[in-house]
C-alpha cells in the first residue's frame, strides 16, 4: 500500500497542537494546504466532513468529503475519503516526546484499484503539502 509521511517536532504540548489541528474554523490563519469547506462540522468520529485540499500554492482546491474514522483527543485523528477505486487515508498523530514537546506526524495511506495509476501523479505534490502543513502549524502554534 502506497503511503506518504510527514513529520515535524513542535515546542508546545500535544493540547495545543491537538487545539489548533481539529478546530477547523482557525486553519485559515495558518493553513495553505487544507481547507474547511463548512466550520459549522466539528470533527466527530462516524461523522463526515466538508474539506479541501491544496497540494501546491496557487492551484486549485480539491474538494472532498472525508469519514472520520478515529477521534482519539490530543493523540489520534483520522480519515477516509473514497471514489470507486480510490481511497485515501489521512493520519495525524501527536505523540509527546517531552515536556512541552510533540512530534507531529502526518500520514497518508492509499489504496484500491485505481492506485497505481494515480499516485505517481499526486505522490509528490500530496507530499510537498503535507510537509508545508507540518511546518505552518509549527510556526502557528509556537508563534502564539
Amino acid at each position: 500500500m502506497p503511503s506518504l509521511y510527514a513529520e515535524i517536532e513542535i515546542n508546545v504540548s500535544r493540547r495545543r497542537v491537538w487545539q489548533a489541528l481539529v478546530r477547523k474554523d482557525q486553519w485559515l490563519y495558518w493553513n495553505t494546504y487544507l481547507y474547511d469547506c463548512d466550520p459549522s462540522q466539528a470533527f466527530k468520529q462516524g461523522k463526515d466532513v466538508d474539506l479541501s485540499l491544496r497540494r501546491l500554492p496557487g492551484e486549485e482546491e480539491t474538494a472532498f468529503q472525508p469519514i472520520v474514522t478515529l477521534l482519539q483527543p490530543e493523540v489520534c485523528l483520522k480519515w477516509v475519503s473514497a471514489i470507486p477505486g480510490f481511497v485515501n487515508e489521512h493520519v495525524f498523530q501527536l505523540q509527546e516526546t517531552g515536556r512541552d514537546r510533540t512530534k507531529y506526524i502526518h500520514q497518508e495511506n492509499f489504496s484500491g484499484l485505481l492506485t497505481r495509476g494515480v499516485f505517481p501523479f499526486i505522490r509528490q505534490d500530496e507530499q510537498q503539502g503535507m510537509r508545508r502543513m507540518a511546518r505552518e502549524i509549527k510556526r502557528y502554534v509556537e508563534g502564539e
